[in-house]
C-alpha cells in the first residue's frame, strides 16, 4: 500500500505543478498580448500651491499656462531654489505627448541641453506671441527657448511643434489659477 500512497503523493504534486504552469502561461498571455497604457492611470496634479511658492520665491517672472484647450493633464511640478531657481511644470497635451516648461537663472548653454535630452539649436527661430523663439531639435525632445533678462524659458517634450508653439504661446506671469487643473473638492461633498 505505501507504493501506491507514494505514486498519488507524486502525481498530486506533478499536477499542481503543471497547473501552476498553465496559469503563468495564460497570465503571461494576458499581459502581453493586452493594452497596458499607464498614461491614462496617471494623476493629474494640482500645482497651484507650488506655483504660488515659485512666483514668491523666484526672482523672475515664473510662468504657467492660462487658457490651454480640453485635454491637457498636468503630470509634474517643482520649483528649486537652490537650483539656479528652477521651475518646472509637466503636461501630457491631448494626444498624450509630453510638454514640459522649464526656467531657469541657470547659464543658458548648460541648461538648455539639460532638460531638452541634449537637444541642439538648429538655429532657426520661431514667432511665438510676436516674440522670437529658438528651435532645437534633439533625439528624444524638441523645444522652443527664449532667453530673456538673465531667465531662459524652455518648452520642451515628444510633442510636434506645433503642440510646443501653443503652450508657449499659453505662458503668462503671475497667473494663480491653473485652468487646467482639477478644481478642489467642495466641503461636505
Amino acid at each position: 500500500m505505501g507504493g501506491v500512497a507514494g505514486m498519488r503523493g507524486k502525481q498530486t504534486v506533478r499536477d499542481m505543478v503543471l497547473s501552476m504552469a498553465v496559469i503563468g502561461a495564460v497570465v503571461a498571455v494576458i499581459y502581453f498580448f493586452l493594452p497596458n497604457d499607464d498614461t491614462d492611470q496617471m494623476k493629474a496634479v494640482d500645482y497651484r500651491v507650488e506655483l504660488v511658492t515659485a512666483q514668491r520665491a523666484a526672482s523672475y517672472p515664473v510662468l504657467a499656462p492660462e487658457g490651454l484647450s480640453k485635454g491637457w493633464k498636468p503630470t509634474s511640478v517643482r520649483y528649486d531654489g537652490q537650483a539656479g531657481q528652477a521651475w518646472h511644470l509637466g503636461f501630457l497635451d491631448p494626444e498624450r505627448e509630453y510638454v514640459a516648461i522649464e526656467q531657469s537663472s541657470q547659464p543658458y548653454r548648460k541648461y538648455v541641453p539639460k532638460v531638452t535630452e541634449k537637444a541642439a539649436d538648429t538655429g532657426k527661430k520661431q514667432m511665438v506671441n510676436g516674440e522670437p523663439w529658438e528651435l532645437w531639435t534633439g533625439s528624444k525632445y524638441d523645444a522652443l527657448v527664449r532667453q530673456h533678462e538673465g531667465v531662459t524659458t524652455v518648452v520642451t517634450g515628444t510633442a510636434p511643434l506645433a503642440r510646443l508653439t501653443e503652450m508657449a504661446e499659453s505662458l503668462k506671469a503671475g497667473a494663480t489659477l491653473p485652468s487646467t487643473a482639477p478644481s478642489a473638492p467642495a466641503q461636505g461633498s
